[in-house]
């Protein structure tokens, strides 16, 4: 053994539904390693406009730009725009999603195109084009979708949103099966209950509210994620390729429970 392999340098990511939550905190903690950051928004232009400050605090380029990932192709454009901006894409954090409670009985079409459309059609099509500009450059890559406990374990009243996750994790397993040969590693990153708006605890520390379903006892930082994702994201993690990483605080660990008290243990 020679030493640990020479890692190659990445200057430049993009992160999609980076306005808030665990996108904002994964664009920061990208650009604290040295990375120029492409910010994306859909409805909260502030609040992606408060990352970029963000991001040139830590000294770092910041871009911004409007992305619906309910329409790919504008979608994939806007990932062409981006890097156009920076100068290349490096990183890609497929972060953008979105969710509807609604039964099995009861989901509509519009409800299951449009969570499907955003969550695994446009998901898609945003990393495809981020993906042809790596191999393009010829420098590798790094590609994370941000999925969900969902993309594992199902979810009462959220058919199409466990539908859009389970497919967008075996997304990640036939784009990191292709795309190893260009030097470019696809993985899913899966986050239980995280202190955001998604979860209608945006701005709350999470130390202080109590879960006693959860193993940790309470719900996670979108830091905690960020932290995961910036790993995966860097060039030391250039052997982990086709993985779904699990940030839950222990709750898939549940089942154990259950299981046990049938057993009578």
């Amino acid at each position: 053994m020679t030493g640990y392999p020479q890692a190659m340098t990445f200057t430049t990511a993009i992160v999609t539904g980076s306005d808030s939550g665990i996108g904002r905190a994964t664009a920061v903690a990208l650009a604290r390693r040295g990375l120029d950051v492409g910010i994306t928004w859909h409805s909260d232009e502030a609040g992606a406009l408060e990352t970029a400050r963000e991001v040139r605090e830590l000294g770092r380029q910041a871009a911004v730009a409007r992305l619906d990932a309910s329409r790919p192709q504008e979608a994939a454009a806007v990932v062409d725009e981006l890097a156009d901006a920076l100068g290349g894409v490096d990183v890609l954090i497929n972060n953008a999603g979105t969710g509807h409670q609604s039964s099995v009985l009861d989901v509509t079409l519009d409800e299951w195109r449009n969570v499907l459309d955003t969550d695994l059609v446009g998901a898609f099509f945003i990393a495809q084009a981020a993906a042809r500009r790596m191999v393009a450059a010829g420098r590798g890559g790094r590609i994370v979708n941000v999925t969900s406990v969902h993309e594992h374990v199902p979810l009462r009243t959220a058919v199409a949103y466990v539908a859009a996750k389970h497919g967008l994790g075996g997304v990640t397993k036939v784009m990191a099966l292709e795309l190893a040969e260009h030097g470019i590693t696809v993985n899913s990153v899966a986050p239980g209950e995280i202190a955001t708006e998604m979860t209608g605890n945006e701005d709350v520390d999470p130390h202080t509210r109590e879960r006693p379903d959860i193993p940790a006892g309470r719900p996670g930082d979108a830091r905690e994620v960020a932290e995961t994702i910036a790993h995966l994201a860097s060039p030391e993690a250039s052997y982990t390729t086709g993985a779904s990483f699990v940030v839950d605080g222990g709750l898939l660990l549940m089942a154990a429970i259950p299981n046990q008290a049938a057993l009578g243990t």
